[in-house]
């Protein structure tokens, strides 16, 4: 009797032929994304190519007309944003948008607002540490009068405190100094060590494709290359698009 191939386990998140349109204009058109457990995937693409507006139908912001968004083999199209928190997905915003005027503690406070579970709490706040020690020494500082790199960390460990399966990142390189983006990538892979899945929209390419396991390539809502992280690095539309004059690996 032949022995069968293992069946392979269901995507963390997939998108299946989403169509998502913001009043007649249509900006995701049949897109197909896969993100496994364990996995950093992430979506390249110029403006206006259907990147955020990829991230607002993951969170529940945008609802497709067309197609299914799964999350842990689900359907959760007609889910809220609330509900996709506490199931598991959470964010990290373009551009940070911490609440400003809250302290960098209160704003860690906010990441946790779904769960009621004050001792796993509070663990996750000390695995928050171990991540971003610099936050400890912030904790009673306004978050608006951080720099843009502590921002970006305080909004990482804000969306952490969700204690999420899926960790999606809309452009954290953004507004970043060098320094600051290493750093920032660099947590990224060790967020991802611990157990945590990403979904990465950035414009960093080099960046992104230098960590990410599998990436796809949006342009004008639709996605014109996807693979392994290795062979998009390779492939020469990426490399002219956006990897300016990096060499092809050999």
């Amino acid at each position: 009797m032949p022995i069968s191939a293992a069946p392979r386990r269901a995507p963390l998140l997939e998108f299946t032929d989403v169509d998502t349109y913001y009043g007649e204009l249509h900006v995701l058109k049949r897109v197909n994304y896969r993100v496994d457990e364990g996995d950093i995937v992430c979506l390249l693409g110029g403006n206006a190519s259907g990147k955020s507006t990829t991230m607002k139908t993951i969170l529940g912001l945008v609802r497709p007309r067309g197609g299914a968004v799964s999350y842990a083999g689900e359907v959760i199209n007609t889910l809220s944003t609330a509900e996709r928190v506490r199931r598991g997905i959470a964010p990290v915003p373009e551009a940070r948008r911490l609440f400003p005027r809250m302290t960098v503690a209160e704003n860690l406070e906010m990441g946790a607002f779904t769960r009621s579970d004050r001792a796993e709490i509070a663990a996750d706040l000390d695995r928050v540490f171990e991540l971003f020690p610099r936050i400890r020494e912030r904790l009673g500082q306004i978050a608006g009068t951080l720099s843009g790199g502590e921002q970006q960390m305080v909004a990482m460990a804000r969306a952490l405190m969700a204690r999420p399966r899926l960790l999606c990142m809309d452009e954290p390189s953004m507004g970043l100094s060098p320094a600051f983006v290493d750093q920032v990538f660099a947590l990224i892979q060790a967020i991802n060590r611990q157990g945590t899945s990403i979904f990465m929209v950035e414009q960093n390419a080099n960046m992104a494709l230098s960590i990410a396991n599998y990436g796809y390539v949006l342009q004008t809502g639709e996605v014109v290359v996807s693979g392994d992280a290795k062979s998009l690095r390779d492939n020469e539309m990426v490399q002219q698009a956006y990897l300016g004059e990096m060499k092809r690996a050999g």
